[in-house]
């Protein structure tokens, strides 16, 4: 069975200029699809979903280009400008003109873990997520769990929208009781899905068993996508063992259930597609 990561990020900042990269985040200068490969090695997935790193137009059009070399079916995932109230220069005439345009382009996401709770303070997302929805592209939020109230609310407003949420909505925070009601609530909107990213670093296996198991009982196999997090996953563990990690938490599943986590979610939601015999 062939996996789909559905969350990997690719830079060069000897190319394109990352306004957040610093030397002491430990993180590689260079994390081109090549490296990719390399990093991934015997495991490397049938393809990914690559999400652009910073939010500048240059650096928009360079991850398109390099997305091609990721693998046949890989589509991007573009920075919404919040600041500017736009959707990655790139990509604004293509989302409002028609859904052919810009192919390689599978959504935007929406990052806001130091914004408001109830997201007041993105600019125009309503309208975001309306022409997301007409194109049949994914709304992406990189939320922190206080915000996965406002985020349901959003996805209600917008029933035809798929919106995804990344790394649970908690990446490294403790799964609290806080969280747990609100990923319950959350799943309680159909067209919400989320990333098994993010997660892995940092737990021991039985932390990591906790907060996946969560994710399963709340959204299910087919609302839940694998995704590696990498390169920022690398500064702590090899791809491998991500791949590893993340199998070892899931709770017993059925073959159809375990090809829709690794793979068929994925597919579905950024329309994604591979042959059958696809690696």
């Amino acid at each position: 069975m062939g996996i789909v990561d559905a969350h990997v990020h690719l830079w060069d900042t000897g190319v394109v200029h990352l306004s957040w990269f610093r030397d002491e985040l430990g993180l590689a200068r260079s994390a081109t699809a090549a490296d990719f490969a390399a990093a991934a090695g015997d495991v490397a997935p049938a393809t990914a979903v690559t999400v652009q790193a910073g939010d500048t137009l240059g650096e928009a059009r360079w991850l398109l280009d390099e997305t091609t070399r990721v693998g046949v079916g890989s589509v991007a995932v573009l920075q919404y400008e919040a600041a500017k109230g736009r959707w990655a220069g790139v990509m604004q005439d293509a989302l409002e003109a028609t859904d052919t345009r810009m192919p390689r382009v599978g959504g935007i996401r929406v990052s806001t873990p130091s914004g408001a709770a109830d997201l007041s303070d993105v600019r125009w997302l309503d309208r975001l997520a309306a022409r997301l929805a007409h194109s049949s592209r994914v709304l992406e939020l990189l939320v922190r769990p206080e915000q996965l109230g406002a985020t349901a609310e959003l996805a209600r407003r917008h029933p035809s929208l798929a919106v995804v949420v990344c790394h649970l909505g908690l990446g490294s925070a403790q799964p609290d009781s806080a969280w747990r009601r609100d990923l319950s609530r959350l799943a309680r909107v159909p067209n919400v899905a989320a990333k098994l990213s993010g997660v892995v670093a940092g737990r021991d296996a039985a932390a990591l068993r906790e907060v996946v198991g969560a994710a399963v009982d709340a959204l299910g196999p087919d609302r839940l996508l694998f995704g590696s997090d990498w390169p920022i996953s690398a500064r702590s563990l090899g791809y491998a063992e991500v791949v590893e990690r993340t199998a070892a938490a899931l709770p017993g599943l059925s073959a159809a259930d375990t090809r829709s986590l690794w793979r068929r979610t994925a597919e579905r939601l950024y329309r994604i597609e591979l042959s059958p015999g696809a690696r």
